[in-house]
């Protein structure tokens, strides 16, 4: 009769501790870290949607490549309000998830699909620059804007195929017994993931940002070849 008691015992003063480790006292550098974090989360905020008024307000913005800034402000700023105060809120219970099964799906779908978003944005105006550079005849403004216009929606096409694809089975974002909340672990997700996400667009953006600086180069020494030199006579 003793043992089932004390196996229960054992099982009570586990949870507690558990409930502890969830409720635990802050200490000073605990606080300091979360007031940065909160002031990042607002700062952040603030600063893509002061963009996002500027580019609406200002009608010469109405043009390439400032849809592209804009996307990319749209990005930063779902990130601010949807992903960072959850990202708080996860770290003022010490890295646990409390928030139950569903929001943890779309806090994880709202990260990857914003943040890959971030950066194919990033690769898309690198992509615009190249080619007004090196195709400035036939770039023109109206080629500009439709192209402009369908890198934008590859972008977010994209990045919601990358977010969406745990939510459809491949890999599991919640964990109930241990109470985390992490992007999919599934080796072949991460590896589609951060190819797609990462890998990929970085590839992209240093390959054109070479190309463009082998432009400006060209031109540079282009000018330089082209100065015309005085004769000899001309200058007695």
């Amino acid at each position: 009769m003793t043992q089932p008691n004390v196996t229960v015992l054992s099982a009570n003063i586990s949870g507690g501790s558990e409930s502890g480790n969830l409720y635990r006292p802050f200490s000073v550098f605990s606080v300091l870290t979360l007031t940065l974090l909160a002031m990042l989360v607002v700062a952040t905020f603030v600063w893509n949607l002061l963009v996002l008024v500027t580019i609406l307000r200002v009608r010469t913005f109405h043009r390439v490549p400032h849809n592209l800034v804009a996307s990319m402000a749209i990005s930063d700023v779902m990130v601010a309000g949807l992903v960072m105060p959850l990202s708080l809120v996860r770290e003022l219970y010490g890295r646990r998830w409390i928030l139950g099964r569903a929001l943890c799906q779309v806090w994880i779908s709202c990260d990857v699909l914003c943040c890959t978003a971030s950066i194919w944005n990033v690769t898309a105006i690198a992509l615009d620059r190249y080619w007004s550079i090196t195709r400035h005849l036939e770039y023109t403004l109206k080629t500009r804007k439709r192209i402009s216009n369908v890198m934008i929606g590859l972008t977010w096409l994209l990045s919601s195929v990358i977010s969406l694809s745990p939510l459809f089975g491949w890999g599991e974002t919640y964990s109930e017994d241990s109470l985390t909340c992490q992007v999919s672990q599934e080796p072949s997700y991460t590896v589609f993931s951060t190819f797609g996400a990462f890998y990929l667009p970085l590839c992209v953006v240093l390959f054109v940002y070479w190309k463009i600086y082998k432009a400006a180069k060209f031109r540079i020494g282009s000018r330089k070849t082209n100065t015309i030199t005085p004769m000899a006579e001309v200058i007695e």
